[in-house]
């Protein structure tokens, strides 16, 4: 039979074992919440600019990718040549 303190969960040693698990847990959630934000940020982040920052270049990147269809690469190509 166990006298009074004298089990594990029980005195300093249960207060120490508590708080060492609640620690535990706490540094897991962090971890996580850490994990999923990183992975989220990879995701979702700005697109890579293009190589040129000369405004034709930069048409010439987003016409290639598909951002804009050739008549608006046309169109905006012709404004920025007569700004020129």
């Amino acid at each position: 039979m166990m006298g009074y303190g004298t089990g594990f969960g029980s005195g300093f040693g249960g207060m120490f074992w508590m708080l060492g698990g609640i620690l535990l847990i706490v540094g897991l959630v962090v971890l996580v919440v850490w994990a999923v934000s990183r992975a989220t940020a990879a995701n979702h982040g700005a697109a890579p600019s293009p190589a040129g920052t000369d405004p034709l270049d930069i048409l010439r990147a987003r016409f290639a990718r598909g951002e804009i269809t050739e008549a608006e690469y046309i169109q905006a190509a012709n404004v920025l040549k007569a700004g020129r």
